[in-house]
């Protein structure tokens, strides 16, 4: 139920991007640093939310590597429990 729930909000977020490119073809132009360039609105923002997605996921895994690692070293240096002697 979940992965179709996620579909279905994929699909819908789709279908917006579609009517936001689709409303805004105004050509801005990009100064970068070394070159410039020109391309519509709806391109920029599809760019720009590519590279925000690619950071996040990129911090997220730097996240969960460090707390697997985390996790990793305190199970090595965890004491070693003394056996339990029953008299």
């Amino acid at each position: 139920m979940k992965l179709y729930l996620s579909i279905l909000v994929l699909f819908a977020f789709l279908a917006i991007a579609f009517v936001f490119g689709s409303q805004n073809e105004q050509i801005i132009e990009l100064n970068y640093i070394i070159a410039r360039s020109n391309i519509s609105v709806a391109m920029a923002v599809s760019i720009f939310t590519f590279i925000g997605f690619i950071i996040g996921v990129f911090a997220m895994l730097s996240f969960s590597i460090s707390r697997k690692i985390k996790r990793f070293k305190d199970k090595t240096n965890a004491p070693a429990q003394a056996p339990h002697l029953n008299s």
